[in-house]
């Protein structure tokens, strides 16, 4: 027997001789494909497009979903598509491409759903056989509400000169004839773009914000089981959340306990949970239509404050508050972290980590920053650190504007090792984060359901525990 050489199959796989080729070929009803109908986003996102195409009238353009990104040998992270993609198309499939053509009409590149004409849907690793069916062509352009083509179909446009959005398929883009400034030129528009959030973008920022608040519940209630194993417990429990209600967390939980909560991007959650001291979770869920929460809260483990833990988060909460009082549109976007900083100071000055608040506020010191560190805000939506390539001019140097979604995050971080801290306070980290929506007349927290301050954080655990033994 004749052995037949496939692609896209791994090292370990059968050999699959001629004559299983051809019977696997044969035989085969009609199976239905996933239909879903046309998006309720899809007007919004065919309104986009043409914004787009009215913005660089005359020219191709070119945006890409992705691929699959390689984890270890032939297994791959599970598939997100890029967010610009997201914005304009709508669809989740690996390697598509949206053309805008010079006439401003959008057409998407997809693979087709597999045929079983041929033995590749069950010989391919991303075949029916292992990946399952696609939809037709015909169905998204239904759900999508624009045109589709073949993905090998795009090799026609092999030469054309474009503006490609760069990072996110090498091959879709080695096919364009294109300029760097150009292409970056269309990055920046897209991010500016996203700036403003329309009411659906709102209403899907909100649902993940209220899954993310079931996740802080429940990884609350399991505190409990953290301390019998570690933040990996926290981790899981709220990982458990987001892929039950959204399509998958929106970026590495943070689950800090103790002195890890010094750790800003603390993702490796293998530590211990301790009763007494404190735990920060830097959680979101990622909705279905890709779009993420943010939100922080430190807990005290046992439920309730030291004197000493409180009167620090109480320094952060009462920096939040002014940071949030600052959060009105024609504000400058820098307002909310300037009032955060200013208390966080002055709460400084008093614990007698620094002489003078106001000397160490000063534009040329910014001492205070030792134990502030970051930024007290970003803007929020399809990512964490949403629209990043926004002119400085249009974002960190803007103003607030109805339809900024951002958060409000300031914190105080102590490190084990600073000797400039007093002894009691080394390894203390705390921060407060929600997500806020910037409105016609002020604003909207959009977490407002979780609670931060400090009395209300004591409650809420209690009612959590309480509920929890009445199982």
């Amino acid at each position: 027997m004749t052995e037949t050489p496939q692609e896209n199959t791994a090292s370990h796989d059968p050999k699959r001789p001629s004559k299983l080729l051809e019977f696997m070929s044969t035989g085969w009803a009609d199976r239905p494909r996933p239909r879903t109908g046309a998006q309720e986003a899809s007007p919004l996102r065919a309104e986009r497009r043409a914004r787009l195409a009215a913005q660089f009238p005359g020219e191709v353009l070119v945006v890409p979903s992705g691929g699959h990104k390689v984890r270890a040998n032939d297994t791959d992270f599970r598939f997100r598509p890029g967010s610009d993609f997201t914005w304009l198309v709508g669809s989740k499939e690996p390697d598509a491409v949206l053309v805008i053509d010079a006439k401003g009409e959008g057409t998407l590149y997809q693979a087709p759903a597999w045929t079983r004409e041929t033995p590749a849907f069950f010989t391919d690793r991303h075949g029916e056989f292992w990946v399952g069916p696609r939809p037709s062509l015909d169905d998204v352009a239904i759900e999508l509400a624009v045109p589709t083509r073949p993905l090998e179909e795009i090799e026609k446009l092999r030469g054309t000169k474009a503006r490609v959005l760069q990072g996110y398929d090498g091959k879709a883009a080695e096919l364009f004839e294109t300029a760097e400034d150009a292409d970056q030129e269309l990055a920046r528009w897209l991010g500016e773009a996203r700036l403003i959030k329309d009411e659906w973008e709102v209403a899907q920022l909100q649902a993940a914000v209220d899954a993310t608040i079931k996740g802080f519940e429940d990884v609350a209630r399991e505190l409990p089981r953290a301390v019998e194993t570690s933040e990996r417990w926290a981790e899981g429990v709220f990982g458990l959340r987001a892929r039950v209600e959204g399509n998958d967390v929106g970026y590495g939980s943070i689950c800090a306990a103790g002195a890890h909560a010094c750790v800003l991007h603390w993702t490796d959650n293998d530590g211990p949970v301790r009763e007494g001291e404190l735990i920060l979770l830097d959680m979101g869920v990622e909705g279905h239509e890709l779009y993420t929460a943010d939100i922080t809260r430190t807990l005290p483990v046992g439920g309730s404050w030291t004197p000493r833990q409180r009167e620090v988060y109480d320094l952060v909460y009462r920096s939040q508050e002014a940071a949030l009082a600052e959060c009105r549109p024609g504000n400058p976007f820098l307002a909310p972290h300037d009032a955060a900083m200013k208390v966080l100071a002055e709460g400084l000055e008093a614990l007698g980590i620094v002489a003078s608040a106001e000397e160490v506020l000063a534009v040329d010191d910014k001492r205070y920053s030792r134990w502030t560190i970051h930024g007290v805000s970003h803007m929020l939506g399809l990512d964490v650190h949403d629209c990043a390539a926004a002119r400085d001019e249009l974002y960190r140097e803007g103003t607030l504007q109805p339809g900024h979604v951002l958060t409000i995050e300031p914190g105080l971080y102590f490190q084990p090792d600073d000797l400039l801290v007093p002894e009691d306070l080394r390894g203390t980290g705390i921060r407060i984060e929600d997500d806020v929506l910037i409105t016609d007349d002020g604003h909207r927290n959009l977490s407002a359901a979780l609670p931060r301050d400090p009395d209300g954080v004591e409650r809420w655990m209690a009612a959590l525990a309480e509920s929890t033994q009445q199982r």
